[in-house]
C-alpha cells in the first residue's frame, strides 16, 4: 500500500517536472534564433551592407518579431502551448 503512495507521488512530481522542462524548452528554442541574429548583428564590420541602410535596424527588428511570433504560432497549432 505504502509502495503504491509513493509510485503515485513519484508520478506527480515527475508530470509536473515535464511541464517546467517543456516551458523551458519552448523558451529557448524562441530565444535562440534571436540571439542567433543579435550576435551577427553585434559584429563590428564596416561593410555590412544592411547596417548602412536607413531601415535596416526596423528591418531586423520586424523579421526578428515575426520570427518568433511563427514560432509560438506553430507552438500553439500542434498544441504545446
Amino acid at each position: 500500500m505504502l509502495a503504491s503512495f509513493i509510485d503515485f507521488y513519484m508520478m506527480l512530481s515527475s508530470n509536473a517536472m515535464n511541464e517546467v522542462v517543456k516551458t523551458l524548452t519552448i523558451i529557448s528554442t524562441i530565444f535562440i534564433p534571436l540571439t542567433f541574429i543579435v550576435g551577427v548583428y553585434g559584429m563590428n564590420f564596416d561593410y555590412m551592407p544592411e547596417t548602412h541602410f536607413k531601415y535596416g535596424y526596423y528591418i531586423v527588428l520586424t523579421c526578428m518579431g515575426l520570427l518568433a511570433l511563427i514560432m509560438l504560432s506553430c507552438f500553439r497549432r500542434k498544441r504545446w502551448l
